[in-house]
């Protein structure tokens, strides 16, 4: 595993947030549940700290982000409260934002692809829809009702909610049930929707680019 996390962190780092994705469903119903899943959120923040250190990302933005929020998820844990969630986001957000631009900066650096590069076109557009989830829980604490649902619908939506309306925002697939409603809300899904699109065209640019220069190379 040491050599794994060092050879190809982004592959390590894709793996961990689609058994995030996977598990948190089980973790929702129950105190204990949701303190492990804050525990899992430290170690996830340590994957992401672990795949910049190996882009051309500054490793002092990344632990000066991840500092305050594994702090926050910490206290989380212990308290099992939720208090501190919008706040724990909030340095959440910036961090896989930044995360994101250190990884597609990461992808474009060269003319080659090597297998570690192919997982962080996945572990990006994964970080870029936990980016923007957070985004929108620190946007239903401070604009209370931003989001609807057809299921309870005056309800505060849960962080796989927003996370699920994030995923269906960026791939543009328009499955979700879950909509803003609120203008700062809308917004904010807007600028996803640009980003979703924006980084479809960069990965398939980018292939293409290659494509046409491989040849040229052998030549």
């Amino acid at each position: 595993m040491p050599a794994l996390a060092k050879r190809e962190p982004s592959a390590l780092l894709l793996a961990a947030q689609l058994v995030a994705v996977l598990a948190y469903p089980f973790m929702i119903d129950n105190d204990v549940g949701r303190a492990l899943f804050s525990v899992f959120g430290i170690a996830i923040l340590g994957l992401v700290v672990l795949a910049v250190r190996s882009t051309p990302g500054l490793n002092w933005v990344t632990i000066l982000l991840g500092i305050p929020a594994t702090v926050l998820l910490v206290i989380q844990a212990v308290t099992q409260s939720d208090e501190l969630l919008p706040y724990s986001s909030g340095f959440e957000a910036v961090l896989y934002f930044y995360a994101a631009g250190a990884m597609i900066a990461y992808m474009l650096g060269d003319q080659r692809v090597t297998r570690d590069e192919l997982f962080a076109i996945g572990a990006t557009f994964t970080l870029v829809a936990w980016a923007f989830a957070y985004t929108y829980v620190v946007c239903q604490a401070i604009y209370p009702g931003s989001f609807t649902a057809a299921i309870g619908a005056d309800a505060e939506r849960d962080w796989m909610e927003l996370l699920f309306m994030s995923f269906t925002t960026l791939s543009s697939t328009g499955i979700g049930d879950v909509v803003p409603v609120r203008p700062q809300a809308r917004a904010l899904v807007m600028l996803e929707m640009v980003a979703g699109l924006a980084y479809i065209t960069i990965v398939v640019s980018r292939l293409v680019a290659l494509t046409v220069l491989r040849p040229d190379r052998q030549r």
